[in-house]
């Protein structure tokens, strides 16, 4: 079966990530098994980790980030992928939209 997700591909400081963008439901149920798949670099995409973004869970924040690495572990923080999913907002929202 193949999946159709959009994604993007960043590189941070010498980790590569590929950034999806999903509804809240959708980041707290991301399959690690299917991120670590991603990140294969032979039959995947190729990355160090999955970087999830989803609306913000609180007010005033623009959005959440839920990193998966590609060994499908997942850390409390990333700060390379927080590079990577900045600039992905910068550019899809534009910058001004951050301010």
């Amino acid at each position: 079966m193949s999946v159709a997700l959009p994604f993007t591909k960043y590189e941070g400081l010498g980790n590569d990530f590929v950034v999806v963008e999903v509804s809240l439901a959708e980041a707290q149920s991301f399959d690690v098994g299917f991120a670590s798949r991603l990140c294969d670099r032979r039959r995947g995409v190729g990355a160090d980790g999955v970087l999830v973004v989803s609306p913000p869970a609180a007010p005033g924040h623009l959005a959440r980030m839920r990193v998966i690495n590609a060994d499908g572990s997942v850390p409390e923080m990333c700060g390379n992928g927080l590079r990577c999913v900045a600039l992905h907002l910068a550019r899809q929202r534009g910058a001004s939209a951050l301010e």
